[in-house]
């Protein structure tokens, strides 16, 4: 098909930009005007129709925003704002799409005051005398970086921006937009000529692996004795919840996940595990451990993954290694692996489902064994049903809170974690009911994520019910974000476990706490000043009741629980990891 011009018509560039976005399916922007990002806004006004512009309190609350939109559709998602103050408060969620390969687009200026940013400059980041530099700054954080000084240059880096973001091991990538750009125009007739987005993203085609490759590797899983699979957030990436459970089934293999892959697959499947690794359920470290197979996809296995390489959990002399991951420098890079399978985790996951289907692969009796295998190291190590779930002590332990939360709450609801202990609680103990339902910042641990990804969530699935989880400490940072769930008219649910500490912090000093502690706070009168709902729990009934009637308010809420300090990240660290 011919390519197609751009435009017929003259446009602005924050018009053209605009397009560019409506062009590749984004319906969805985060931010906070400023500086010559105005401009950029300016451009949406007139796309108001196909682009829901959501302004936040603080660029924090975006940056989230847009990575959570990214990870969990595949296109970037698009944070504007001032350079010099994206720069500063919104890199919780570019770092997070950098490390966890989530689509991003930073549309951002450079502040540069021209024609005047060479004498005594303001905010200017040029990078000239006396100025910041933002391209230098960007460049450590992101995975691409485009300076455009004139307006062909400001669309075509847009698009090409686009293209980087999604293409491979996707991630954000950073724009900045000269003052002279953005006041420039496009149209028909002028060289260099802009076309439509759509013939630039050749990064979006899904890339398959090589079938003799294929043909290999399941032949191996068919053969093993115990074969496993390691499923992690490039997964979620690919949205590939379907492929993996296909292929599963298929094989008869169990599924681990990584923490940062935690809710890829429903941990209530009968070939579930859990998470494994430093902070694992015992029963997928025992069957990873027995394993003679492993498979991992979309995994980087780091070392907080494999209890910092101990060779008792996933040892490459004593078992096979297989890795399937789209960047080939990611694969064979903790471990050398025996086979590699480069390609999209929905597309290879896709293809080695219906090799394991071939005629004559897989007996019925062979699928049956491997899952007894599943249901008999569950009963042996446990699964999900330690005695503290039913402990009615209050403050509330965490098993209990989790108790509440499931019992309340939709199996397809979208939990969302912050950091701390907290986040370490969530993903050892509550069980996922649906793929695609939990999401953490497990890739950069920071705290402050769980009320922008909640919602975020809401706002991609209006339908389905979004809980963040937070303790007072990350609660305490993003608050902030009550405002625009309110404004918005987002009706997210936030629970916060609240024992007075930074919970890690505390238990780590053991007994020397030194700028760990709070006074007490009690967030629901805080959410209830913000025009939200707000309910305070003490007990388990309390607990139950509160988010029962926070679910079904309609409107923004937040459950303050009263939280126990009796169990710590040291009761749930794997013996593996405890050297």
């Amino acid at each position: 098909m011919p390519a197609r011009q751009f435009s017929e018509n003259p446009l602005t560039v924050p018009q053209a930009i605009a397009r560019v976005l409506v062009e590749c399916g984004i319906d969805m922007t985060f931010g906070v005007p400023g500086g010559n990002s105005m401009q950029v806004y300016d451009g949406l006004y007139d796309c108001r129709s196909e682009i829901r512009s959501v302004l936040v309190r603080h660029e924090s609350l975006a940056g989230v925003m847009a990575e959570v939109y990214g990870r969990l559709t595949g296109k970037p998602g698009v944070v504007i704002g001032q350079g010099l103050f994206l720069l500063s408060n919104a890199l919780l969620g570019v770092l997070e799409a950098r490390l966890g390969s989530s689509p991003m687009l930073l549309l951002t200026d450079l502040t540069d005051g021209a024609p005047f940013s060479q004498h005594a400059p303001y905010q200017s980041g040029t990078g000239e005398y006396g100025t910041w530099d933002a391209r230098a700054s960007f460049a450590g954080a992101v995975k691409a970086v485009f300076e455009s000084h004139d307006a062909v240059q400001a669309v075509q880096h847009t698009q090409m921006a686009v293209k980087h973001a999604v293409a491979g091991q996707a991630g954000p990538v950073a724009l900045l937009y000269h003052s002279s750009a953005l006041k420039g125009t496009i149209g028909p007739g002028k060289a260099p000529h802009v076309y439509a987005t759509g013939g630039y993203l050749t990064g979006a085609v899904r890339q398959s692996a090589d079938e003799a490759e294929i043909e290999r590797v399941a032949a191996l899983l068919a053969a093993a004795r115990q074969p496993v699979i390691i499923a992690g957030n490039g997964v979620r990436i690919s949205r590939a919840y379907d492929q993996l459970r296909r292929f599963s089934e298929a094989l008869g293999a169990p599924v681990a996940t990584t923490a940062t892959g935690k809710g890829v697959f429903a941990e209530n499947h009968p070939l579930a595990l859990g998470v494994f690794g430093t902070f694992g359920l015992p029963a997928a470290n025992a069957f990873i451990a027995a394993a003679d197979v492993v498979l991992a996809v979309g995994t980087k296995l780091a070392p907080s993954d494999t209890a910092f390489e101990n060779t008792a959990l996933i040892d490459p002399r004593r078992q096979t290694l297989i890795q399937i991951d789209i960047e080939p420098r990611n694969a064979a890079w903790t471990y050398p692996c025996d086979r590699v399978l480069i390609g999209d985790a929905a597309a290879v996951l896709a293809q080695l489902g219906q090799a394991a289907l071939s005629p004559g692969r897989l007996d019925a009796a062979v699928l049956q064994a491997r899952t007894e295998a599943v249901r008999a190291v569950r009963a042996e190590h446990g699964y999900f049903d330690e005695p503290e779930y039913a402990a009615e002590q209050s403050p509330l332990l965490p098993q209990r809170i989790v108790t509440e939360l499931i019992k309340a709450s939709a199996p397809d609801a979208m939990v969302t974690c912050d950091a701390g202990e907290n986040r370490l609680f969530m993903t050892r103990f509550y069980q996922t009911r649906s793929a695609g339902g939990f999401l953490s910042p497990a890739a950069t641990g920071g705290m402050g994520y769980a009320i922008p990804a909640a919602l975020a969530c809401k706002l991609l699935h209006p339908q389905r019910q979004a809980i963040a989880v937070c303790g007072d400490g990350g609660f305490g940072m993003s608050m902030n974000g009550l405002l625009t769930a309110k404004e918005e008219n987002i009706p997210i649910v936030v629970v916060v476990m609240n024992n007075n500490a930074l919970g890690w912090v505390k238990h780590f000093q053991r007994g020397r706490e030194i700028a760990s502690e709070f006074p007490f706070m009690n967030a629901a009168p805080i959410a209830q000043a913000m025009g939200c709902a707000g309910f305070r729990a003490e007990t388990a009934a309390q607990l139950a009741a509160a988010l029962q009637e926070a679910l079904a308010c309609g409107r923004p809420a937040v459950v303050d629980v009263a939280a126990a300090l009796d169990i710590s990240y040291r009761d749930i660290l794997s013996p593996l990891a405890a050297v």
